[in-house]
């Protein structure tokens, strides 16, 4: 059971992860997706220490790892207007998957941002319509059988066909919100190994689940179930064209930033 924070530290982190995301809006839209530098803001952290949102992300290595700046921007976008509305029961870690890497790439990034650790980063799988090494197409559509890109919050585990899985319930409408009716869930898969990297070039792909390694699946559910952000990301310019996440996000930046 998660000890409630104090509510004064809880408006602190939102307004401090406000502040940062939106800077890092800038950099990306100015940038594209090449790597730039992230301005100093200020974050809280759970002692009460603080450290800088530049250095958070050079700190974990997060570039080196594979993880887009434009992926951990946008995520922090959706983290923090989420957290805002009180969707989130879990205010400490974003769990983001990174569709602009091939499947040969461990793209789940799972980072504890209060704390400043990344606790796993591993392999995932995407839908087996949505591409074979890369995944390029994505749909809410039942049966489709591809990734749903966006937003998504955690819910529940239970034990089915793949053993432990946790549901996951999409938050952008016509986006990914069909996610429970289309059984969208993480799980564990024994085709999500990187011995078939060497076989065949990519690992397997689900019916539309992101899928993680056997060995790792229970641990990473552990830590990100019970109201935890999860961001799909891919540049994909018709999602990001049409994710009111990421439109309220820019506009929220463009009418705070202080003209200089």
């Amino acid at each position: 059971m998660r000890v409630p924070k104090p509510k004064q530290n809880r408006k602190l982190l939102i307004v401090s992860l406000t502040l940062f995301t939106l800077l890092l809006a800038i950099n990306v839209s100015t940038t594209g997706h090449k790597a730039a530098k992230v301005k100093t803001v200020k974050t809280v952290t759970r002692n009460n220490n603080t450290h800088t949102a530049a250095a958070l992300y050079d700190s974990l290595q997060l570039g080196s790892l594979g993880l887009s700046q434009e992926a951990f921007a946008y995520g922090m976008q959706g983290f923090q207007r989420l957290l805002a509305k009180g969707r989130l029961q879990n205010d400490s870690v974003i769990a983001i998957v990174d569709y602009s890497l091939p499947s040969t790439r461990k793209r789940l990034f799972v980072i504890d941002i209060r704390n400043g650790r990344v606790l796993f980063n591993t392999l995932v799988s995407h839908g087996r319509n949505s591409g074979k090494v890369k995944a390029t197409s994505f749909s809410n559509k039942p049966n489709s059988y591809k990734s749903s890109l966006g937003f998504y919050v955690t819910d529940r585990t239970y034990i089915g066909g793949h053993g432990l899985s946790l549901r996951l319930r999409g938050t952008e409408k016509g986006i990914n919100d069909n996610a429970m009716q289309r059984a969208i869930v993480i799980h564990g898969a024994d085709y999500v190994d990187e011995d078939l990297i060497s076989s065949q070039g990519y690992i397997g792909r689900s019916l539309g689940c992101p899928a993680l390694p056997v060995d790792v699946h229970r641990k990473v559910i552990e830590a990100i179930k019970n109201g935890t952000c999860l961001f799909l990301y891919s540049p994909n310019k018709s999602y990001i064209a049409r994710s009111k996440m990421l439109q309220q996000a820019q506009t929220e930046f463009a009418l705070s930033t202080p003209v200089m």
